[in-house]
């Protein structure tokens, strides 16, 4: 027994307290677990789901006894206000698109490479469906172009709500998307009628097919649109910029806008697809910069969008 004791004592453990779907995690005294009388221990044994699970630290001295956390939770109104903004857009594109399909023959013939028209549709989409569920902040609605001018706009990527927050601006960029997503029904087919481009994220060849189309709409006079980070941040930090959008300007020489996208991410977070917190969004465009090399643009766009995240 003294030996058992020594043992312990030179041991230390954690203990998990299960309540309220919270965990707290406190020290107690091994001597206390071996003083426990048999009754005690006999009960113990017999209960499976004890409201204290035991495990070893093998960080001894580090943990806090009064430290604790809550396990998260979606909270039922994010949800229910989740289940209400999915099935606005989806009411709103079924009949935005029917409009955009009867017009789709007039804007080949009159707009095919900029498709004005069709972003119209689609800001007047988004607008419906974000609207009455989260205030939309501007600042620097100055520095846009001209909605003639091309350009390459460029943007942080937090969550699903970006993109509805961008169409909201009103210019006619084409947006890059994953080939699966024009397979969606209403809301794929519609980004095919407005010519967004598509990509296959893994296949090099694709990548240059999308660049060179890229480059060819810009000087045809359309503007393109880029999340150089390359997919949404999960953590809500400014990822790693890749280069390809800077090419595209740096080829075509048309300025590159970049925008700072605040609070989508909070309000719907990525990976949790499915709720709708409260909150508002802040949208922040940049000075435009002009350049010849992809490399500077990068890394100036980069420090903007990073300076002004930083600032929230």
């Amino acid at each position: 027994m003294d030996m058992v004791r020594d043992y312990a004592a030179r041991s230390s453990y954690l203990c998990i307290s299960r309540k309220h779907g919270s965990i707290s995690w406190h020290y107690f005294r091994p001597e206390e677990q071996l003083n426990r009388s048999h009754r005690e221990t006999k009960l113990h044994g017999k209960n499976k789901l004890s409201r204290y699970i035991v495990v070893r630290s093998e960080l001894a001295g580090t943990a806090n006894p009064d430290a604790g956390y809550s396990l998260p939770e979606h909270n039922l109104v994010s949800k229910v206000r989740g289940i209400c903004f999915y099935s606005l857009t989806a009411f709103n594109a079924i009949f935005l698109f029917m409009v955009m399909l009867v017009a789709h023959p007039f804007v080949l013939l009159f707009d095919r490479y900029r498709r004005s028209f069709h972003h119209f549709i689609a800001k007047t989409w988004a607008a419906l469906t974000v609207f009455p569920f989260l205030k939309i902040k501007y600042e620097g609605l100055e520095n846009l172009p001209p909605p003639d001018i091309p350009a390459v706009y460029v943007s942080n990527h937090q969550s699903f709500l970006d993109i509805y927050t961008l169409l909201t601006l009103g210019r006619s960029f084409k947006f890059i998307s994953k080939t699966s997503i024009f397979m969606y029904p209403v809301i794929g087919w519609a980004m095919f009628l407005m010519g967004a481009i598509p990509l296959r994220r893994m296949d090099s060849k694709s990548q240059l097919d999308c660049l060179k189309r890229c480059v060819y709409l810009t000087e045809k006079g359309a503007s393109v649109f880029f999340f150089p980070e390359g997919t949404r941040s999960k953590d809500r930090k400014l990822g790693a910029f890749k280069k390809g959008a800077f090419s595209v300007a740096a080829k075509t020489k048309v300025p590159v806008v970049p925008i700072t996208l605040k609070g989508t991410g909070n309000i719907m977070p990525a990976g949790m697809e499915g709720i709708l917190n409260l909150g508002s969004v802040e949208v922040v465009i940049h000075k435009p910069i002009v350049g010849s090399d992809p490399q500077v643009l990068c890394s100036e766009t980069r420090n903007m969008i990073a300076d002004e995240l930083n600032q929230q």
